[in-house]
């Protein structure tokens, strides 16, 4: 047996980091994944920055704090790792595979994967995937592999709506350890709104800056860091 890469897990995105919105159902059902639950495979969609990888991270993490064996890998439009790295994968308990749209034009990826597939389920172990589309309309060569992952549940994460946002920013301010004022939020979205990774990696700057300057956050202390960044 070939043993795995581990890939370091983001501590910081755990389920209590993630704002819900209308999707408190769903991370039921990966709490689920990650734990006890009857479910062995679910397969989450949605759009760019709708927080699909802080969600597997998520499973992971609290797969890992109850004691069992989590994988998480992420594939890159850029680079794929090679395929033999899944060898061995079938032990561990919980694999999280993350942008799996990424492999549709690598056929032997897609081998891979549907190899691991059967071998992972025959261990009656869990299975997280995630893609900016259902399975059907994922452009796979090896239609097998598209049928095996649309086992289990399909859920679409939901997007926040406007009037979830500034909750979701105070939400995840103070999970990060400070406050947002409300008027503070509105100005601070009237500039991310549209990019909420970007809006998210700006929060971090935000939690780093007011710790380092002793300082609550303000308006104009909020517009000294965006120059900074910026900058």
């Amino acid at each position: 047996m070939q043993v795995p890469l581990q890939f370091e897990f983001q501590g910081n995105q755990t389920f209590a980091g993630f704002f819900p919105g209308s999707n408190a159902e769903l991370i039921v059902q990966l709490r689920g994944l990650a734990g006890d639950g009857l479910e062995q495979q679910i397969f989450i969609w949605g759009e760019s920055g709708s927080g699909k990888s802080h969600l597997l991270q998520a499973c992971c993490q609290q797969a890992k704090a109850l004691g069992k064996d989590p994988f998480y890998l992420a594939f890159s439009s850029d680079k794929l790792p090679p395929p033999a790295m899944l060898e061995g994968l079938e032990d561990m308990e919980l694999v999280c595979l993350d942008d799996v749209q990424h492999i549709a034009e690598h056929g032997e990826w897609q081998q891979a994967l549907f190899n691991f597939y059967n071998l992972h389920r025959q261990n009656n172990h869990k299975l997280l995937l995630a893609a900016d589309c259902p399975p059907k309309f994922l452009p796979f060569e090896l239609p097998d592999l598209k049928t095996r992952m649309s086992w289990g549940l399909t859920l679409k994460i939901q997007p926040l709506r406007d009037d979830q946002l500034i909750e979701a920013l105070s939400h995840r301010a103070h999970f990060l350890g400070f406050d947002i004022p409300v008027a503070v939020g509105r100005f601070l979205l009237n500039h991310y709104v549209h990019d909420l990774p970007a809006l998210w990696l700006l929060l971090d700057k935000i939690d780093r800056a007011t710790l380092a300057a002793q300082r609550k956050l303000t308006i104009p202390f909020l517009k000294q860091i965006l120059a900074d960044d910026h900058g």
